[in-house]
């Protein structure tokens, strides 16, 4: 069977993340993690790319929908925020950042493929997770999952989150989650890369697919 891009909603030569990504907040900071599989239709064209992406020295971003399409939109923040931060002479919020995007998304919802999660640590108000769905809402929440493995993990996550989790166990909550929807979707795969964002600094992890806590 002959498979076309347009089966799968993309243009064509367009690359697809078909993703996992989630974060999710702690007492002081934040965790963000995602899965490494990038595919075109049914063939993975890199499986281990970083869907975890720097928006200022605090603020990350993960990326799902359309590569093209989510790299755009985290380069035109990026470079707002800096001039933004550089014009204030502090750090920028969190909430800041997370509205450039969600601008950026909803005045090209019709154009474009891209659902964002943005998370990250300031001064003002600590750890904050903020959702970007395709569309272009803007949604403040304690944790947050996207991308095409999503769908299969939204019973999981909500039976086992609970407010009040330490760092670690956060860890565990995000990897363990991750590698079921890696288990059950064909477009999520690879390793899972984590992001720890606190006031002390950025902390960087990967758990390679021999090492997950739940494989198929």
């Amino acid at each position: 069977v002959e498979l076309k891009m347009f089966d799968y909603n993309l243009k064509d030569g367009e690359i697809s993340t078909g993703t996992t990504i989630m974060a999710v907040t702690f007492d002081g900071g934040v965790i963000l993690g995602a899965d490494s599989r990038t595919s075109t239709g049914s063939y993975v064209a890199n499986r281990v790319s970083d869907k975890i992406v720097p928006i200022h020295d605090f603020v990350w971003a993960c990326r799902s929908g359309s590569a093209a399409d989510t790299q755009a939109v985290t380069d035109i923040v990026k470079y707002h925020i800096k001039a933004h931060s550089t014009e204030l002479g502090r750090l920028p919020r969190v909430k800041t950042c997370a509205n450039l995007m969600r601008l950026v998304c909803y005045n090209n919802k019709d154009r474009m493929q891209a659902g964002m999660i943005c998370g990250g640590w300031d001064p003002y108000d600590g750890g904050q997770v903020y959702e970007i769905p395709l569309g272009g809402t803007l949604m403040r929440q304690k944790f947050a999952i996207g991308g095409s493995g999503s769908t299969y993990i939204y019973g999981l996550v909500d039976e086992l989150y609970r407010e009040g989790m330490s760092k670690e166990e956060c860890k565990e909550f995000v990897k363990n989650a991750i590698s079921h929807a890696m288990a059950r979707d064909g477009s999520s795969g690879g390793v899972i890369r984590l992001v720890v964002i606190d006031q002390t600094g950025i902390e960087k992890e990967v758990v390679l697919g021999n090492q997950l806590p739940f494989m198929p």
